[in-house]
């Protein structure tokens, strides 16, 4: 050892004869390839972990790798000689000082040229220690011990796994003395250590606890590296993350929430069979809504893709059936924190109307069913309001209030289906409010001349099923139906009326209406089969009966109902076997749809530009690149 090494040494406060010995020792012993070596290492394994403990805190004492190689300058060759002595690292005290001296040299952001190369000499060594070749030293000790090289691998690997879950637990140390090393230096060189290994099992709990890391200092900060190999990892099913975990990847990276979000779609929109019974299961599955009641920055993420995918791809019931199960699942989810973990709802809709909030996310089974009437009343008033508003300030471009409005009825969709309930018992005088509600929720984009007239075709629809349904013995009148079926066939009309319109009206009368059962069913049968829209009166039917169910309470009305849901579901679902390839054929279409409102395809004018191209406010555009 040089003169300058020994005074280094001195005045790092390690006695210089001691570190003339032990860089002495890590020289002579080398690889520990000669049974005196080999002998002395064993021999000389209690007093080296001593020093190496030494070490250790003298290197926790420095400020950086900087400053712990000018006062300690053999500390580099010194690790490095017994990184590659296979009788050192075989002894699992010794190996965890060696990674943790490792993991404390590491510079979370090289300042020069020494402490990149440091950076770089690590993370060789860190691969060394964690994945030996068959042939090395440390293999033949093993062998010679009797232990099978696999199991050593696994076993070294959990203990690196626990040591950093150990050193990533420690609280931030600079909050109790600035002029200590930070402890948060480790989580970045333990999250680069980790990105060669995240789909190795035994790294999992590592992962977790380096996602789940409260970020107390910009020291914290994780590997964008390990992010991205996560992400990749996760996504191809080839690491397994508890809910927790996922959700704070999520927090960390935008790419792995933006991936996860629109996994979810393409997996929804390409099954033929997503109906929004399935839909529930598929949602809560994706962990999305936990993450999003626990994050209001990822619900509005979430939120803005929603938009986006909606406004492209206009009148797509798979689509207006996924937001409005993920907003029920979201809110359940809301509903299930604690008190203090909640904050407010206005926090999650910044951009709608506040004062259509409350009424809108209230659910129809919290409230007496007497009181639905009065409230879809209100609701129908306040949209009508705000679209007369918005209409006669059709210059000012900062509003976007209805677009937000019916953003908010989409997620909300509960009070249409009870307004087309109520459609079924509604005397001719109050069908109007209802009539556009439905027509609003259908036809947003429309103005106030093709509101009207789509009010006319509305309430015409209306009279005829009316009439139909009120009818209790057949024959059933044959023009009436087959004019019914061209009304959701959407021939060429100005202006057509949606086809989901007339079917969800339809499927109210088929349930909600006395028409005896056999009759209400020849009715849906006849009207389906011959518009070709079995599949949307299928999901249709399904929304029903999963809001019977949701209001819990038993009653005259549900106690009828159900067994009538029950029966069209039967007849519904036997013919929609029947017509598997148009469900396909449309699967694939929905695909290929959200396929290009991904690349944003620009060939095509998207829903919120014909909404109004003179109210498309900054902070409420839905068109934006993810």
């Amino acid at each position: 050892m040089s003169q300058a090494q020994t005074q280094a040494g001195s005045m790092a406060g390690l006695k210089s004869q001691e570190v003339a010995f032990w860089l002495g020792k890590a020289v002579e012993w080398g690889y520990a390839e000669s049974p005196d070596t080999q002998r002395d290492t064993c021999l000389h394994l209690g007093p080296l972990r001593a020093f190496l403990q030494l070490l250790l805190t003298h290197i926790h004492t420095r400020s950086s790798t900087t400053e712990t190689m000018r006062t300690v300058p053999f500390v580099g060759q010194f690790l490095g000689r017994l990184c590659w002595n296979p009788y050192v690292t075989a002894d699992a005290e010794s190996r965890s000082l060696l990674l943790q001296s490792l993991w404390s040299l590491y510079s979370e952001e090289p300042h020069n040229a020494v402490e990149r190369k440091a950076n770089q000499w690590i993370r060789n060594l860190l691969c060394q220690l964690a994945t030996e070749e068959e042939d090395s030293a440390t293999h033949m000790l093993v062998k010679h011990m009797g232990l099978p090289p696999k199991e050593y691998n696994l076993k070294v690997l959990r203990k690196m796994v626990w040591l950093l879950v150990e050193e990533v637990g420690e609280s931030c140390s600079s909050l109790a003395d600035p002029n200590q090393r930070c402890s948060c230096d480790s989580v970045l060189a333990a999250s680069v250590a980790c990105v060669p290994l995240v789909t190795c099992p035994e790294t999992a709990p590592l992962i977790g606890a380096l996602l789940q890391r409260p970020v107390t200092c910009d020291k914290a900060a994780l590997s964008q590296h390990f992010l991205d190999a996560v992400t990749s990892a996760y996504s191809r099913k080839c690491v397994s993350l508890e809910a927790q975990a996922v959700v704070s990847l999520w927090c960390h990276n935008l790419a792995s929430l933006e991936g996860a979000v629109m996994s979810l779609l393409d997996s929804v929109l390409s099954n033929p069979a997503s109906i929004p019974h399935n839909l529930e299961h598929t949602i809560t599955h994706s962990l999305l809504p936990k993450a999003c009641s626990q994050h209001g920055s990822i619900f509005l993420i979430v939120n803005d893709i929603f938009r986006s995918m909606l406004v492209q791809v206009e009148g797509n019931q798979t689509v207006l059936y996924l937001i409005h199960t993920f907003t029920l699942c979201f809110l359940r989810e809301l509903a299930a924190l604690q008190p203090q973990e909640c904050v407010s709802l206005k926090a999650f809709f910044p951009h709608t109307p506040q004062s259509l909030l409350d009424p809108l996310l209230t659910h129809p089974s919290e409230m007496a069913q007497e009181a639905w009437p009065e409230h879809l009343a209100w609701i129908t008033a306040s949209l009508q309001r705000l679209t007369e508003e918005e209409e006669e300030e059709e210059g000012n471009r900062g509003q976007c209030g209805v677009f937000e409005a019916w953003f908010l009825l989409v997620q909300c969709a509960d009070w249409v289906e009870v307004a087309s309930q109520l459609l079924v018992s509604a005397r001719p005088q109050d069908c109007g409010p209802l009539l556009w509600l439905l027509t609003f929720y259908h036809h947003p984009t429309n103005r106030e001349h093709h509101r009207t007239q789509q009010l006319v075709a509305a309430r015409e629809v209306w009279d005829h099923l009316r009439s139909l349904f009120l009818l209790s013995a057949p024959p059933l009148p044959a023009d009436r139906l087959q004019s019914l079926a061209e009304l959701m066939s959407a021939v060429p009309q100005q202006p057509s009326l949606d086809s989901l319109l007339v079917v969800s009206l339809l499927v109210n009368f088929a349930v909600f209406s006395h028409n005896p059962l056999s009759g209400a069913g020849e009715i849906v049968r006849m009207v389906v089969q011959q518009s070709g829209l079995v599949r949307e009166a299928v999901c249709v039917l399904d929304m029903v009966e999963l809001r019977l169910n949701r209001e819990g309470s038993s009653s005259s009305l549900t106690d009828r109902v159900k067994p009538r849901a029950r029966a069209l579901q039967g007849t519904l679902t036997h013919m929609a076997q029947h017509d598997t390839h148009t469900l396909t054929h449309m699967a694939q279409h929905d695909t290929h749809t959200l396929t290009h409102m991904v690349q944003h395809d620009t060939d095509t004018q998207p829903l919120w530009q014909r909404w109004d191209t003179h109210t498309a406010a900054p902070g409420c555009s839905t068109n934006q690149t993810l």
